[in-house]
């Protein structure tokens, strides 16, 4: 089958392509670094997305008609089926299944233009309304956590934006861990928010507030979240290797995607611990950054903190808290890292605490909306 790159991140033109490609009447699309894609991929892709992610590391994921679809179906199944607001990239998993939805239900989704902000967001998802037999038709959209807490920011002084977000029957949030204390303003001021769990690997979300999508299964192996279901992808694009060392094959034929992320299983509830790799070693102590920085961020203006591991001279590595001037400036430096300090010190020993806070006008992120994670530790490192 023929792969066309797709040149740029206009979310129509990859409409346009995405719905040949979905109903096998136009070839798969490339999407992300299109230098790296060869002209022909296996019948039966759809599209595949190539990102550098916030490693650094690039992989092409191949993502099937079905995978895709199967997803779409999944979630309608979950949350209902309704219109969709494209609020995300489209170059990216979650934005592109705003797109696969839309397709899925025969429903044209509705766009923002150009650079998001909480007015742009509004005046799109305020004309989204429409009826069919009397009966208002929902709407959903998809966000990632500093879009949702910029929006939520913005409605204590605009009430088109609250309006905007009650509006939505629900609102995916996904591509890294929502801070409790934002879900608590969302949760209190009326916005229906829904926690996704996925990756380019399981074609976006298929966990949604810890449980699993119609037809995905869930296993804990040595602690990592195994994930299987007709929503996996096939595989990285010209890596076999690497597709044979993220895709397990059963001995009954299931074929299961190491996921990379820590996490348990209880009573059929999913909860992710962060990720294996992201630890440090500091005076000889194994310390999960990810776990830091959960704790971190329950800390009164560190909600969006990032915690990142740096060479230190004493412990060989130590963590380092990473927050804008903006949020954190609302309380002392000092007492903040003290609270982080002692906040870690309490649930994790005194071997975890964070070294330092380092505040930053912004945050970098990803086109996605993630942080940035590489360029944030590279900047913070060349303070030493």
């Amino acid at each position: 089958m023929k792969l066309e790159p797709v040149v740029g991140d206009d979310p129509r033109d990859i409409l346009r392509s995405l719905r040949g490609a979905l109903h096998g009447a136009g070839p798969a699309l490339g999407l992300g670094l299109v230098s790296a894609f060869p002209g022909e991929v296996g019948a039966g892709t759809a599209v595949v997305m190539t990102t550098s992610g916030s490693t650094g590391i690039p992989k092409s994921v191949v993502l099937s008609r079905d995978a895709l679809i199967a997803s779409a179906l999944a979630t309608a199944d979950r949350i209902g089926d309704g219109a969709w607001l494209l609020a995300l990239p489209a170059s990216y998993v979650a934005g592109l299944q705003v797109l696969v939805r839309s397709l899925v239900a025969d429903r044209e989704p509705a766009i923002m233009a150009g650079a998001f902000t909480p007015q742009a967001f509004a005046a799109t998802a305020l004309m989204m309304a429409s009826s069919e037999g009397g009966a208002r038709v929902p709407t959903f959209t998809s966000l990632v956590p500093a879009q949702l807490t910029k929006l939520l920011d913005a409605a204590g002084q605009d009430p088109s934006v609250l309006s905007a977000l009650r509006s939505f029957q629900t609102i995916l949030v996904g591509g890294q861990a929502l801070p409790p204390s934002v879900l608590e303003r969302a949760q209190d001021a009326g916005v229906r928010v829904v926690r996704t769990y996925g990756s380019t690997e399981t074609s976006g979300g298929c966990v949604y507030d810890g449980v699993p999508l119609r037809g995905v299964e869930l296993r804990i192996s040595h602690g990592e979240v195994q994930v299987s279901g007709p929503i996996l992808a096939d595989g990285y694009l010209g890596e076999e290797e690497r597709t044979d060392a993220s895709f397990l094959r059963a001995p009954d034929g299931k074929r299961w995607y190491r996921t990379g992320d820590a996490g348990l299983l209880e009573d059929g509830i999913l909860r992710v611990r962060g990720r294996l790799d992201n630890v440090i070693v500091s005076g000889g102590v194994n310390v999960s950054l990810d776990r830091v920085e959960r704790i971190v961020r329950t800390i009164p203006g560190l909600a969006s903190a990032v915690v990142v591991g740096v060479p230190d001279e004493r412990w060989g590595e130590a963590s380092v808290v990473v927050a804008t001037r903006g949020e954190a400036l609302r309380r002392s430096e000092s007492v903040q890292l003290e609270e982080a300090r002692n906040a870690v010190k309490l649930e994790l020993g005194p071997y975890a605490r964070p070294a330092r806070l380092v505040l930053v006008d912004e945050l970098a992120t990803l086109p996605s909306g993630k942080p940035d994670r590489e360029t944030i530790r590279r900047a913070v490192a060349a303070l030493h």
